[in-house]
């Protein structure tokens, strides 16, 4: 009997120490979603510490966490995994970028990626489907319109070539993309909570007043984004599926 292969989450980067002493760190809030969707064995493979992960055929399906790292630094960590990341895809196997594996992927697909030209996206946004995400296997589910949490200083500023749009809103164009029929990427966040957004926002607050973004306000008016949040649980489905 051939063993299950594992769902691998390829971290990124960590949240801050405060918030992972008190709500976990990316791979526990990924996690989370990903047994959802009924995944019972996920591994994690620390990226930064500078060697690739597995072979992607020898995975179900991956996930790319966030990082407070920008992907235009071109940190030598983050740009040893664009060939393998472009194995993956070719491979097959399931891919989900979040914020910065989102333009991660994209730059290791040929996207340009860099900073916001209107700054930074921060809180409870409204995301809008594009009719092309109607059919899509991992976004077709979700209402047309729907609440995601997002923070983000940069973004997929061209999609890479052959990218099916998915998603955006006003401020950022590219929330969402598909390339080929298994690899996704979403600026937005399916696996935070507003807890954790709120908590975030109560360290940014110097921060964000520089950019003119009140923090304060910002974070009163947060709420779940359990559409978003749908997002993981069903990747897990497709991948193991």
């Amino acid at each position: 009997m051939t063993a299950a292969r594992p769902l691998l989450i390829l971290k990124t980067g960590s949240t801050h120490d405060h918030i992972r002493a008190r709500l976990g760190d990316f791979e526990d809030w990924i996690g989370a979603g990903l047994r959802q969707g009924g995944a019972t064995e996920v591994i994690t493979h620390h990226a930064r510490e500078g060697h690739l992960p597995a072979p992607p055929d020898t995975l179900a399906g991956v996930v790319i966490t966030g990082s407070h790292s920008m992907v235009s630094d071109r940190e030598a960590w983050s740009e040893a995994l664009v060939p393998w990341l472009r194995q993956a895809v070719e491979a097959g196997t399931p891919v989900l970028g979040i914020c910065y594996g989102h333009q991660l992927l994209a730059h290791a697909l040929g996207a340009q990626v860099g900073h916001h030209p209107d700054g930074v996206e921060i809180g409870t946004v409204d995301v809008a489907l594009h009719a092309s995400a109607h059919d899509d296997p991992l976004l077709g589910h979700l209402p047309s319109r729907f609440a995601a949490q997002a923070v983000h200083w940069q973004s997929v500023h061209t999609l890479p070539p052959g990218a099916v749009l998915l998603a955006g809103n006003a401020h950022e164009p590219h929330h969402a993309y598909r390339v080929g029929d298994r690899a996704w990427g979403v600026q937005f966040h399916p696996e935070f909570s507003h807890e954790a957004l709120r908590a975030y926002l109560d360290g940014l607050g110097p921060t964000l007043a520089r950019e003119g973004v009140d923090a304060a306000h910002i974070s009163a008016s947060l709420q779940p984004t359990p559409e978003a949040a749908s997002v993981l649980p069903r990747f897990a489905q497709l991948a193991l599926s």
